[in-house]
């Protein structure tokens, strides 16, 4: 089995690791309060998904 002769330098080992990077979240607006949210979530602003309300918020 061959290994290795010689240590890889970190530069090297960080050109690899450039696109591990995260992506950020794609958000949608809410239909009914136009927020920024998650898509297919509850909209975590009004408590709406699908024009219907699902959770109750403090403000109700």
């Amino acid at each position: 089995m061959p290994n290795p002769k010689r240590r890889h330098s970190k530069q090297r080992r960080d050109k690899r690791r450039t696109h591990w990077k995260l992506d950020t979240p794609g958000l949608s607006a809410c239909a009914n309060c136009h927020q920024p949210k998650l898509p297919h979530r509850v909209c975590p602003n009004c408590g709406y998904y699908d024009q219907r309300q699902i959770t109750l918020t403090k403000e109700a």
